[in-house]
């Protein structure tokens, strides 16, 4: 097929070609891995200037380097290797020769420490950026024992602060060696932040100083640009919504408990021989916070899981909601992102549904043979393509993370949707549902910020 690029998208090329490190920040459905391909072709075949080069990616997305590169005609010198799977056929891609090697994130520790294999690669592509967030990673540790060797590199995301900006340190460390944003992260801290949550000397949480965050995208601005699909594609309208379920007394008397005291006590019925006292009490206990945090979610969604993983429910009013929701899509194929394992089997005992997994799944979805799909947000995040399958998505259960959050709003919402995109979110009210929501809305208001700020306008 031949490439006619986009005007918006030469432009992200040159910025790549003219850069010997930069960063993109470019919305689903851009053209990412086409531009970052193109300005490949460009530095190895007519520059001279790369010889051999390194995709990171999510396993999911490997494919999608491969079948980008097959796709293009200006690509077709360009050869490839997928170093995955089993230890056997990864050892196997890097001992063939090739121009474009492309490895998924989990295997980076193996191939740098453990394959026993020189790492003579001169240029680096690290495809979702926002994956190297964590600077005490296997990955992250083990990509930054390598880096001083390695002479470009490209970071590409579309969420590269969704958890604040404290992200940004280990993944523009990678970048540019600790030039920007301070060798170490305690000094990066030191720099831009002041504690926020802490406990005599135990600090828990930052939050940015005054001014830093225009100093921290000022500093950044030389090497990133932004684009935003909105921007430069002709995207169909996006309406959110919101709907409300309620607890009964009873069951908002158990979340309460739960949230005032860390531990409830629930009914479980027995096994179906046992005839007489058929119902027994069984306690539940959050240990601390963070699992106080995920309890609530999961009452809020309608269950809880006890110390043994065993599900015990306490209402059905997210399930009656969903019900509803299908019914009013009126045929039209809809997609529901779960959380809870729990969650996955309640709506496919309750419906007619198939579950987003494999190719076949994503082909039969996009040729409008599943009414009703389910997925999860964690498996289902990155380099998935469900634009022409459908135009709804329902968020059954939440989730704290807005990089998940977006990227699976993003399953939908891409180049290639022709109908106005609904996103609907059943939301217990009165719990915890509404500060994840409002999370997620001050955690975008953050990020866009920054997206802003490094934003390329063009003509």
């Amino acid at each position: 097929m031949e490439y006619i690029a986009h005007n918006y998208q030469k432009v992200a090329t040159n910025f790549i070609l003219d850069r010997k490190i930069s960063a993109l920040f470019l919305n689903c459905g851009l053209g990412k891995t086409s531009i970052t391909l193109s300005a490949i072709d460009e530095l190895m075949l007519d520059r001279f200037d790369v010889a051999k080069v390194l995709v990171i990616a999510p396993l999911r997305v490997c494919n999608v380097w491969k079948d980008e590169i097959k796709k293009w005609n200006h690509l077709k010198d360009l050869s490839y290797l997928l170093i995955v799977g089993s230890k056997k056929d990864r050892e196997k891609a890097l001992s063939q020769k090739a121009h474009i090697y492309v490895i998924n994130r989990e295997n980076v520790d193996w191939l740098i420490t453990k394959s026993g294999y020189h790492f003579d690669f001169d240029m680096l592509v690290i495809d979702e950026l926002s994956s190297f967030k964590n600077g005490q990673s296997k990955r992250f540790k083990s990509l930054i024992k390598v880096r001083p060797f390695i002479k470009r590199v490209v970071g590409l995301t579309a969420t590269p602060a969704s958890n604040g900006l404290m992200d940004l340190w280990a993944e523009f460390k990678l970048i540019d060696g600790g030039r920007r944003l301070e060798k170490y992260i305690t000094h990066y801290r030191k720099k831009y932040f002041e504690p926020d949550l802490r406990n005599g000397m135990q600090i828990y949480s930052y939050l940015p100083k005054p001014n830093a965050e225009k100093a921290i995208y000022k500093q950044i601005s030389d090497i990133t640009i932004s684009m935003e699909s909105s921007d430069y594609l002709d995207m169909p309208d996006l309406v959110f919504n919101k709907v409300k379920v309620y607890m009964d007394d009873g069951e908002k008397e158990i979340y309460d408990e739960m949230k005032k005291k860390f531990v409830v006590e629930v009914l479980r019925r027995k096994r179906e021989e046992d005839i007489q006292n058929n119902w027994a009490s069984v306690e539940i206990d959050a240990v601390n916070a963070g699992v106080l945090s995920g309890k609530l979610l999961q009452l809020a969604s309608g269950g809880i899981y006890d110390e043994d993983s065993t599900a015990h429910f306490i209402h059905d009013k997210k399930l009656y909601a969903l019900e509803d929701l299908i019914e009013a899509a009126n045929g039209n194929p809809v997609l529901v992102a779960y959380w809870f394992g729990f969650d996955r089997e309640r709506i496919k005992e309750r419906f007619n549904v198939r579950e987003i997994k494999t190719e076949k799944d994503i082909s039969d979805w996009n040729e409008g043979k599943i009414p009703v799909a389910i997925m999860h947000p964690a498996s289902a995040g990155h380099g998935l393509n469900l634009q022409k399958g459908g135009s709804t998505l329902i968020w059954y259960s939440l989730t704290w993370s807005l990089e998940l959050y977006q990227q699976t709003n993003a399953r939908l919402y891409r180049q290639g949707q022709d109908q106005t995109v609904i996103i609907h979110h059943i939301v217990c009210s009165g719990t915890i549902d509404e500060q994840v929501m409002k999370a997620l809305k001050n955690k975008k208001k953050n990020q866009d910020s920054l997206i802003e700020a490094v934003k390329v306008h063009i003509e």
